[in-house]
């Protein structure tokens, strides 16, 4: 589903990542863990499209996103990954329906039709009595929640989080990690998580660990 060879990445004179190879399987839930500065977020900004290495190979469900140009690359994006960060990153002057329809509609896709999607996503998150709340008046599982639907809204291959539970409290954090599997169940989706969280390693179905810019461990 996902491979990645060979990727090397540079800041300056500091090498981030030296020659990064791994491959994630479809429906695969898999954590990427290690100290901080190891290079895991480089890694899944690269992977995900909004960086680019230095050399190396990323390649997802067959396409190699390094071969696409800037154009290409922005609508692969948007119909094939789905992103799910620490801070929600919810514009605040949407609503929770507004925000989590906002790549479909960025991809064009008919309104009704987003609208009708977006809805049963919130509701599936629990979420179908604040549909038209603006994040202000979200509390911080609810944010992250419609951040899923947001991220899950065009029905992407796999979805990419940076230390998605990061910003919860223990109960929060342990109803998103369930959400993870619940939605690998129902939509057969692929999740590719940067976290320091130890019990979201311990329950994913691979771990993935870095240091100093290398997998040492999988």
């Amino acid at each position: 589903m996902i491979e990645v060879k060979n990727i090397n990445k540079s800041f300056g004179r500091l090498q981030v990542l030296k020659d990064v190879s791994l491959k994630i399987n479809t429906s695969e839930i898999v954590s990427i863990v290690g100290q901080s500065g190891a290079g895991k977020t480089t890694l899944l900004q690269i992977m995900g499209s909004l960086d680019k290495a230095d050399s190396g190979e990323i390649i997802i469900d067959g396409t190699n996103i390094a071969k696409l140009n800037e154009k290409e690359l922005s609508n692969f994006r948007n119909q094939n990954i789905g992103f799910i960060f620490q801070f929600h990153q919810l514009l605040p002057e949407f609503t929770a329906l507004e925000n989590a329809m906002m790549p479909a509609l960025i991809a064009k896709k008919n309104y009704n039709e987003t609208k009708k999607r977006a809805t049963e996503l919130l509701e599936f998150l629990n979420l179908a009595d604040r549909l038209n709340h603006k994040p202000s008046e979200l509390s911080g599982g609810e944010k992250q929640r419609v951040a899923v639907a947001r991220a899950l809204i065009n029905n992407p291959s796999v979805i990419f989080a940076d230390e998605p539970s990061g910003s919860l409290d223990t109960k929060n954090k342990e109803e998103l990690h369930q959400l993870f599997f619940n939605l690998r169940e129902k939509f057969h989706q692929t999740f590719v998580i940067v976290t320091h969280d130890k019990h979201l390693a311990s329950i994913s179905d691979r771990v993935i660990e870095m240091e100093d810019g290398k997998i040492i461990e999988q």
